[in-house]
């Protein structure tokens, strides 16, 4: 039975794991915890697994190949499946499950607003790689989603954060209380606005910090894979996760020394096969782009 990698994904309690996709067969998932060893080694070429959709994948029609470099491990068809399907394609206006509007902090100057459903709890701000986060109000699906456009507009916060820039930003970060000042004062502003709906209720500030969640993550790396290779290895100790990133501790003399990030976007629709704990780094690692005053 071959199982396929289906990337990196994360548990509301602040727990990360790879989710593992066989055809026939129940998903399955791994959580390593940090200080075990990650070692594999990609076999075949990347294939599109097709669409997650009510707990369980509907495979693509004919395994179309994807790009190693691609963030996204689906064919153009699947994609937009994928997006039809979503939240941020407003097909969903009559949605009753309630929704949180949030505010999120990934470095000195750089947040944004954005919405997911209640019962999931904060796992999306996990996802997105948020250093700190905020709720704002919770209500209704459309009137989250009004409220959301209300404060993008009048704030200037962009709807999404390139992750390269999240990446580096978190490998200088002020400390949690200053953070936590920023947060708060962007809520503030936030709650202080009119126009919002009626039906969204504004909740008060309370921030959640992921420094401990993230561990080394908010750290200096030396660099990023950011691509597999049909027979790459990969090895090293985990010691930090942040989103779709996870932080391994490559031993000095096994490829490549220091802490290097996997970006696990590129993880998706490999067949990964256990390899020797000190088999170090043998794909392609780009460095990590410097921030100065939180721009690139």
């Amino acid at each position: 039975m071959t199982w396929w990698c289906t990337g990196v994904r994360w548990h509301a309690e602040g727990r990360p794991a790879l989710g593992w996709y066989a055809p026939g067969r129940e998903p399955r998932e791994s959580a390593p915890e940090y200080g075990t060893v990650l070692a594999f080694r990609a076999r075949g070429g990347r294939r599109c697994l097709g669409v997650w959709r009510g707990g369980r994948w509907t495979p693509c029609p004919v395994g179309t190949a994807v790009a190693a470099r691609a963030t996204r491990g689906q064919c153009e068809e699947c994609a937009r499946v994928d997006r039809a399907h979503s939240v941020a394609a407003d097909t969903f206006a009559d949605d009753p499950r309630p929704y949180h509007v949030y505010v999120a902090w990934f470095g000195p100057g750089v947040v944004k607003v954005g919405i997911t459903r209640v019962e999931r709890g904060g796992t999306r701000l996990l996802e997105q790689g948020a250093v700190a986060y905020s709720w704002l109000g919770r209500g209704p699906l459309m009137a989250a989603r009004r409220t959301e456009e209300l404060l993008r507009t009048a704030l200037g916060v962009p709807d999404r954060v390139p992750y390269a820039r999240k990446r580096a930003l978190r490998a200088r970060l002020p400390s949690p209380a200053g953070r936590a000042r920023e947060l708060a004062e962007l809520h503030r502003r936030a709650s202080g606005l009119g126009g919002w709906p009626d039906s969204l209720e504004p909740l008060p500030y309370a921030c959640v910090d992921h420094a401990e969640v993230f561990g080394r993550a908010l750290g200096q790396a030396t660099g990023v894979v950011g691509e597999l290779v049909d027979g790459g290895v990969v090895a090293g100790t985990l010691v930090g996760a942040a989103g779709p990133d996870l932080h391994l501790e490559v031993r000095e003399g096994a490829g490549r020394g220091g802490v290097v990030v996997v970006d696990g976007r590129v993880l998706s629709g490999w067949r990964l096969e256990a390899v020797a704990e000190d088999a170090g780094v043998t794909v392609p690692v780009r460095g990590v782009p410097a921030v100065q005053g939180g721009l690139f």
